[in-house]
């Protein structure tokens, strides 16, 4: 009874230790100048490693299916947990990684359970080796991804009343109804500005103070605002994620009393696999256009 305990144990501690020693070595020892990129192996590859390890332990302990479905998700909340405690990611960001640490921890450990089922003694090295190659080839190889989103409104007003209030605009005060920023991801409540023409410092407030520096390089009046992004927050949420690079408001005039506003962002995306995170930042970036477009029209329609 006692060893069958040790190895469920066992199946909890060890993989949770060694996946988190791997990622801490090699984005703070070996790879420090990559910036802090997160490529898609410490998502797909150490969680399928992960479960495969689990299943070892659990090997010889007759686990339903359910209940190794139910294990592996708990092993992937303590590997969050631990990512928490011991690698400094934020909580949103561990909130939206969290449906791939789940999804392959279990298929690891399903794939693990076929292998030990087929020889109960020893490890299957060849096929565990070739997902160790792939992180180590995934780890020091380059990775580059940019992506411009673009959003627009209709808003019943000339241009030459819509300007000042794209250039600086005071509190937001409407409720947010994006759900990530009604469970505490900072959403855009203000923007401050230091002069009205090109080279000008531009200030974006976030509901928790932070703050993104900005130099307009484009004042182009009632027509034309872009932005260059000068420095963004130190915040656990996008630090190493993602680089927001350029900002822009175009302004056309419908000819009927209407204006188009065009919102237009660029980010540099800095976590992997893109086809799964950048669903995330397109979806967080189109909030945030149309959380301050959405102001915008209000103030200008009053």
């Amino acid at each position: 009874m006692k060893a069958s305990v040790d190895k469920e144990f066992l199946g909890f501690l060890v993989p949770n230790i060694l996946i988190i020693s791997i990622i801490g070595i090699n984005r703070f020892v070996l790879q420090p100048q990559s910036g802090g990129i997160l490529v898609f192996s410490e998502f797909i590859i150490l969680p399928i490693l992960m479960g495969i390890l689990a299943a070892w332990y659990w090997r010889d302990l007759k686990f339903s299916s359910k209940k190794l479905i139910w294990y592996s998700i708990l092993n992937g909340f303590f590997a969050i947990v631990l990512s928490f405690f011991f690698l400094g990611e934020g909580t949103i960001c561990l909130l939206i990684v969290s449906p791939l640490i789940f999804a392959f921890v279990t298929t690891g450990t399903f794939i693990g359970k076929v292998m030990f089922k087929k020889n109960k003694q020893t490890l299957n090295i060849s096929f565990v080796s070739l997902l160790f190659a792939v992180f180590v080839v995934d780890s020091i190889s380059d990775h580059h991804y940019e992506n411009m989103v673009s959003d627009e409104v209709i808003i019943k007003a000339k241009p030459e009343k819509i300007w000042k209030h794209v250039v600086a605009f005071n509190k937001i005060n409407k409720p947010n109804n994006y759900w990530l920023f009604q469970v505490g991801m900072p959403s855009p409540m203000q923007t401050t500005v230091s002069g009205y023409k090109n080279g000008a410092g531009r200030k974006c407030i976030f509901s928790n103070g932070y703050t993104f520096d900005e130099k307009i390089v484009t004042y182009e009046e009632n027509k034309n605002l872009t932005f260059d992004i000068v420095n963004q927050p130190k915040d656990p949420e996008i630090m190493g994620h993602i680089d927001i690079e350029r900002g822009q408001f175009l302004l056309y005039n419908n000819g009927d009393g209407t204006t188009t506003l065009i919102g237009n962002s660029w980010y540099k995306l800095h976590v992997f696999p893109t086809w799964y995170y950048d669903l995330w930042a397109e979806s967080i970036t189109r909030n945030v256009h149309l959380r301050v477009m959405g102001h915008i029209k209000t103030l200008s329609e009053e």
